[in-house]
């Protein structure tokens, strides 16, 4: 069995001349979500947000913006595309799609060349790779209209790969809780007195969301031995988001990592036996910075070898 953790992503922010996003309904978030071939699980809301856990992962949803994370083979674009027709004269003022490269991309629907070749049918913008195209490395389009950037729009990722072996199975024995998950993770702890929402899936994987006020906190695991993928992402602050870089990537003890930060560019605190392998930094002309690092813990790791099968092996959905 083979599950796509990596995810895309999508970013819009609206003026004041389109109606409150919220306001919409989930029917409305349900037709959008359907449209990348995924599906809302749950929701939780508190007076500014209201967070969709997907069976592929988040859609989190204010007054003048959303932002959408799918994983698996789902075509994220197409969720953005049926947006837009939804409204007659949209007043976008910013869009941003990123992409991170895939395990398997052959199994995706699409590539990002020619997710952007949609997207630039439709609107102005600009498309960048961000780190080396042999190794981990993501894939950013935004459109090319000047924006300022809010403090809630400033966001961070997590993305971690080969989690610790005795940590990916303790995440796919059968019949685990939500609540065994929140203990191993320290969560109830670490995101005391935000709305919280979490799913486990089946055979295996993990997915929580949380907010509190505008702010937002969200974490998939995909945690097949062969190709384990962990992503968090948050718009909390930046001393707040390096605490909960350092906090998930102690609990998971990944092989390597990205992290990927959109507004403010914060150092980030290596711990020790660590090599930064890349770096790409980048002024984006809508208005904003964005920085991919990737890093590899330095440790010798034996790995197996993968049989491989006669015909292409199927991505089989079931979250996170």
């Amino acid at each position: 069995m083979f599950f796509e953790g990596s995810e895309k992503k999508i970013k819009v922010v609206v003026g004041e001349n389109t109606p409150c996003l919220r306001s919409l309904g989930r029917s409305f978030w349900e037709k959008i979500v359907i449209q990348s071939e995924a599906s809302i699980l749950s929701v939780v809301q508190n007076e500014v947000c209201d967070a969709y856990l997907l069976s592929e992962s988040s859609l989190f949803v204010w007054k003048n913006r959303f932002v959408m994370l799918t994983c698996g083979n789902t075509i994220l674009v197409d969720a953005l595309l049926y947006f837009l027709d939804q409204f007659d004269n949209i007043d976008l003022q910013s869009v941003c799609y990123q992409r991170k490269n895939e395990y398997q991309p052959e199994l995706q629907k699409s590539s990002f060349v020619e997710d952007v070749e949609r997207l630039n049918a439709r609107l102005p913008g600009k498309s960048f790779r961000l780190g080396t195209l042999d190794s981990h490395h993501q894939y950013l389009y935004h459109l090319d209209r000047p924006y300022r950037l809010q403090p809630e729009d400033e966001t961070f990722e997590l993305l971690m790969y080969h989690i610790d072996e005795s940590v990916a199975a303790a995440f796919s024995q059968p019949n685990q809780t939500s609540k065994e998950i929140r203990k191993m993770l320290d969560v109830d702890r670490l995101f005391r007195g935000f709305e919280f929402d979490d799913f486990v899936f089946e055979p295996c994987g993990y997915s929580f969301n949380a907010i509190k006020g505008d702010r937002y906190a969200t974490l998939h695991i995909t945690p097949e031995a062969a190709h384990s993928y962990v992503s968090f992402e948050t718009n909390l602050d930046s001393e707040q988001a390096m605490r909960m870089l350092s906090h998930f990537r102690e609990q998971l003890k990944p092989s390597s990592w990205d992290v990927v930060a959109l507004g403010i560019l914060p150092e980030v605190p290596m711990p020790s036996q660590t090599l930064q392998l890349s770096e790409s930094s980048l002024s984006l002309s809508c208005g904003f910075d964005v920085r991919f690092s990737h890093y590899q813990a330095q440790e010798r790791k034996v790995m197996q070898a993968t049989p491989l099968h006669s015909e292409p092996q199927t991505t089989e959905l079931h979250g996170a």
